[in-house]
C-alpha cells in the first residue's frame, strides 16, 4: 500500500424502535503508514455546522481500532473487540460522555485495498443511544479502481 490513499468512511446507526438512519459517507484523501505491525491513517475532516477542520488519526490492527480527532472537535475513541471504553467527545457545542461497547472488529488486508468493519453500541451519559457500524475502505490514490457512483 502506498502513502497517498483515498479513504471511504461509511457510518450507520440503528436507533431503538426506528429504521436505520441514512448512512453517513465521507470520501477523502489521506496518508497511510504501517509501522511495527500497526496501521495508521491521517486525514482532515470538516465538522458540519462548525468552523474549522479536525485532524484525524486512525490507528488499527486486527483486534483494535482507535480514532483521534484534534481541531474543531476533539476525541480519542478506542474500540477493542469485546470491551467497553468510555471517553469525552469535545465538540463546539460542549462535552459529551460517550461509551463504546465494541462487538466486533474485522480488518481485511488485500494487496491494493484495506477494508475495516467495526460494530459497536454507543451510549451517552451511560444511557444506550444506538447500535452503530463503521466501514472504511483504503486504497492507493493512483490505483484507478476508485469510482464515485451516485
Amino acid at each position: 500500500m502506498t502513502k497517498d490513499v483515498i479513504i471511504k468512511i461509511s457510518g450507520l446507526q440503528y436507533l431503538e424502535e426506528q429504521n436505520p438512519e441514512e448512512p453517513i459517507e465521507v470520501i477523502t484523501n489521506g496518508e497511510y503508514y504501517n509501522r511495527n505491525g500497526k496501521h495508521y491513517l491521517k486525514y482532515d475532516e470538516i465538522t458540519e455546522g462548525a468552523d474549522g477542520v479536525s485532524n484525524c488519526t486512525v490507528k488499527f490492527k486486527e483486534d483494535s481500532f482507535e480514532l483521534l480527532k484534534k481541531g474543531s472537535s476533539n476525541v480519542h475513541m478506542v474500540f477493542e473487540s469485546g470491551k467497553k471504553n468510555v471517553t469525552y467527545y469535545k465538540t463546539p457545542f460542549g462535552n459529551i460522555l460517550i461509551g463504546l461497547d465494541t462487538s466486533s472488529i474485522h480488518v481485511d488486508e488485500r494487496e491494493e485495498e484495506i477494508l475495516i468493519d467495526v460494530k459497536y453500541g454507543m451510549d451517552i451519559n451511560y444511557e444506550f443511544l444506538a447500535d452503530c457500524h463503521i466501514s472504511m475502505s483504503i486504497c492507493p490514490r493512483e490505483s484507478g479502481d476508485f469510482k464515485l457512483v451516485s
